[in-house]
């Protein structure tokens, strides 16, 4: 059953081949415009997408009169209403290493979504978790974003809040497929600190050589840490550079520096990495390889002799045959991870194939096998945004 499964993917995928076949809807609404201007398909963002967003969620002259109230005070920019949207995800899925199958997961996502502007070169995101895997798992992305921070001909932006580390390698918000980028969300022994959500200030700079630099001054202990918000006393901080070689083609890598002390003993690791896009609107490679050394992740009085190793990366194929105006379109995604830590090794492959019924729902079919358990997993779900 499971080669004729593997079998049907290939063919799906060969037949998308040779066949002619981070932004939110409350911005659509607001520009009265497409989805598919920034996406394609929804949630990846297309080049358009990715500077609308780095620019404050706004188009420069183009914003429209009526979305501000005339209070007739120039220091106050009031949005006539809060701009809002929702997205929604249900799913059917089959594992073969599960006693209960189908398991019905609806809702999967239902997510409250906002942003805008708070004034001129000055914006806001966040979104609310209403339930995730069944539950009610809370805010994740919340941050205000400094758009040209000294002037509008540096490129300078300041981003305070809540975000993900991994934002300015690639957006795990962003991808399409359930399966996750293992490798961001990997955390040795009893160590806070990940690619994952976490707080602080990021800083991005866009020099006119189209070379991306970041820096992040982080927290490093994640979400969740109580009222405090922060674990320790310590920051950690990651930069980031990459550069656009040719139109399709960008490299970059990153290095990451922490410390932590959750309690009476403490833990020093970095990290380091490299990254790659290669393609166009219909067929675009992404790379990703992330290395890891901790002292003490296991946070135990007696330190290892040894540093604790942790490395991966994944490789990930989008296909669109006919680049926005594909209706049609699927992916491939390898993950890998291999450490110290044994019960953090991990392999698996995914194929997923999407059908775009609008523009803002997406029919979507994916199947992963994981290597080092065997397992064998299909799910099928319906994914909207309005």
């Amino acid at each position: 059953m499971k080669k004729i499964f593997i079998a049907l993917i290939i063919f799906i995928f060969s037949y998308c081949l040779i066949n002619e076949a981070g932004a939110i809807p409350a911005f659509a609404r607001k520009y009265n415009m497409s989805c598919n201007v920034c996406h394609s398909p929804f949630p990846k963002l297309k080049p358009y997408g990715e500077d609308f967003a780095a620019n404050g969620f706004q188009l420069p002259d183009k914003e429209p009169a009526r979305y501000f109230k005339k209070t007739g005070d120039d220091l106050l920019m009031l949005m006539r209403e809060i701009p809002v949207a929702l997205r929604f995800e249900l799913f059917g899925q089959y594992e073969n290493s599960r006693d209960v199958n189908p398991d019905l997961r609806t809702p999967y996502i239902l997510k409250f979504m906002s942003g805008g502007n708070i004034y001129k070169d000055i914006s806001y995101y966040f979104y609310y978790f209403i339930s995730e895997r069944g539950e009610m798992a809370g805010i994740e992305d919340a941050f205000i974003m400094f758009n040209n921070v000294f002037s509008n001909k540096l490129d300078l932006d300041l981003y305070a809040g809540q975000f993900q580390v991994s934002d300015p390698l690639f957006k795990r918000e962003l991808r399409m497929t359930q399966e996750d980028y293992a490798i961001y969300t990997v955390k040795p022994g009893r160590t806070l600190a990940s690619l994952k959500y976490d707080r602080g200030i990021m800083v991005t700079y866009a020099a006119p050589t189209k070379t991306d630099f970041t820096l992040e001054l982080l927290s490093g202990n994640g979400l969740g840490t109580g009222e405090t918000f922060d674990a320790d006393k310590y920051k950690n901080i990651m930069f980031r550079a990459s550069q656009e070689v040719t139109p399709f083609l960008r490299i970059g890598g990153f290095g990451y520096y922490g410390k932590e002390q959750p309690d009476s003993v403490s833990n020093e690791m970095y990290m380091a990495g490299a990254d790659l896009t290669l393609g166009n609107d219909k067929v675009e490679l992404n790379a990703q390889y992330v290395y890891r050394s901790d002292i003490n992740p296991g946070m135990t009085q007696v330190k290892p002799t040894e540093r604790v190793k942790t490395k991966g990366g994944f490789v990930e194929l989008l296909i669109s045959p006919q680049g926005d105006k594909s209706r049609v379109t699927g992916s491939l995604l390898y993950n890998y991870v291999d450490s110290d830590f044994k019960e953090l090794n991990y392999q698996s492959y995914t194929g997923s194939i999407n059908y775009l019924i609008a523009r803002n729902l997406r029919l979507s079919g994916e199947y992963t096998y994981i290597k080092d358990t065997k397992t064998s997993r299909f799910s099928l779900g319906i994914i909207s945004a309005f």
